[in-house]
């Protein structure tokens, strides 16, 4: 795929926000890309700054949406909201990957669709937004956002925590539980896992830069596809 596939007028569609185009630029701007064209400004300030925007969202959308619970529930939620799975899964709802400008080397080892990667830009393109629209503007974003995770609690709960979710899934349908194998390929400071997981005759692989993170992304993907069969 070539880099930023797509348009980024295709992505604003999608995320519903202006966003001022250098800094939508910018935030999908990964370093690997920024160090093959010359050491090029990347995300990583913006990742910064929307990590912190997204975190005060979801803190004021939880709270105001549930005054039933406590506050250890209302971190917990929080946390597993702001997860690198669960944004991952977000920024797959809207095609983000697409939209990457990324290194040849990270772009050919499946950079597009690596959690970590997926979950740092879409706190970038949040830190964008924030600063092209305002504090307002991106937290009606991030409400957008996640919303769905928070709607469908089934959904929810195998995007923050996909390996319990999918335990307990195969527990339900009768199936023996889930077996992991993991892989790693490219040098030490850059590996890519690959993980396949297994509940009797179905199986689903997942990537990421760590063990955990590749198998949660397997079992995230096999969930789906059991959760039909219910």
């Amino acid at each position: 795929m070539t880099q930023a596939a797509g348009t980024t007028s295709q992505l604003t569609d999608k995320l519903g926000v202006e966003i001022d185009p250098e800094l939508l630029s910018l935030a999908l701007t990964h370093r690997s890309y920024a160090y093959e064209n010359g050491h090029l400004p990347h995300n990583e300030r913006l990742e910064f700054l929307g990590d912190s925007v997204l975190g005060q969202a979801v803190t004021v959308l939880l709270f105001t949406r549930h005054p039933e619970l406590d506050e250890g529930a209302l971190a917990k939620r929080r946390a597993s909201v702001v997860s690198t799975v669960a944004l991952a899964e977000v920024a797959r709802g809207i095609g983000l990957g697409d939209h990457l400008r990324l290194g040849r080397g990270e772009d050919q080892t499946g950079g597009r669709d690596k959690d970590s990667i997926l979950a740092d830009t879409m706190e970038a393109v949040i830190g964008a937004t924030y600063l092209s629209a305002g504090q307002d503007a991106a937290a009606d974003l991030v409400r957008r956002l996640v919303e769905p995770l928070l709607a469908d609690p089934d959904r929810y709960g195998a995007a923050v925590d996909p390996k319990t979710s999918l335990q307990e899934l195969a527990a339900r349908l009768g199936m023996t539980p889930p077996v992991y194998t993991v892989h790693a390929t490219g040098p030490d400071h850059d590996r890519l896992f690959t993980a396949t997981v297994t509940v009797g005759e179905s199986s689903a692989t997942g990537t990421g830069t760590s063990k955990k993170h590749s198998e949660m992304a397997a079992a995230l993907q096999l969930w789906h596809t059991l959760s039909e069969r219910r």
